[in-house]
């Protein structure tokens, strides 16, 4: 009995200890988890997704053109795990930043940097999810090309192929 009881003292301080470790390693907060499978349920769902979100600046193809064509500083972050992109685009996939925060430095971010997300458009959960990680991260200047790459297309803007 006392053996018994020693295991199951043993086992729970090994559970607790082993909560705490992984809430300590957790990249994102609870909030930050929830936002993004909410995207997803949109998504499943085929809803739309918000019109805006908090902290992150909504932007139009035109203007994400002309701070390109003024070769202002800005970093533009393709979402989708597809190969036709914004010219000059970096591709930071959202399952993978999801699973690896590190990516995000990985790809050259820096907390200051205008940083510019986009995917397939306003059905797609990818470049929300995307924008509210980096908020997450610390990353400052998200904007959102929330028309994602069906929106530059329907511009006539020029877009590259292959892995960037």
């Amino acid at each position: 009995m006392k053996r018994t009881l020693t295991v199951i003292v043993a086992a729970c301080a090994a559970l607790v200890f082993a909560g705490s470790a992984s809430a300590a390693d957790a990249k994102y907060s609870a909030d930050t988890v929830k936002k993004v499978d909410e995207f997803k349920l949109l998504k499943r769902d085929k809803k739309e997704m918000p019109a805006s979100l908090a902290g992150v600046k909504n932007v139009t193809p035109e203007e994400v053109k002309a701070l390109i064509d003024a070769k202002q500083k800005i970093v533009i972050l393709d979402n989708r795990p597809v190969e036709e992109h914004v010219p000059g685009a970096v591709r930071l996939n959202s399952d993978d930043l999801l699973e690896n925060a590190a990516l995000a430095a990985g790809a050259g971010l820096k907390t200051d940097d205008t940083i510019v997300c986009y995917c397939n458009g306003e059905m797609c959960w990818r470049s929300p999810a995307v924008s509210v990680l980096l908020l997450n991260l610390g990353y400052k200047n998200v904007d959102w090309l929330r028309s994602g790459l069906p929106g530059w297309i329907k511009k006539g803007y020029e877009t590259a192929e292959g892995k960037k």
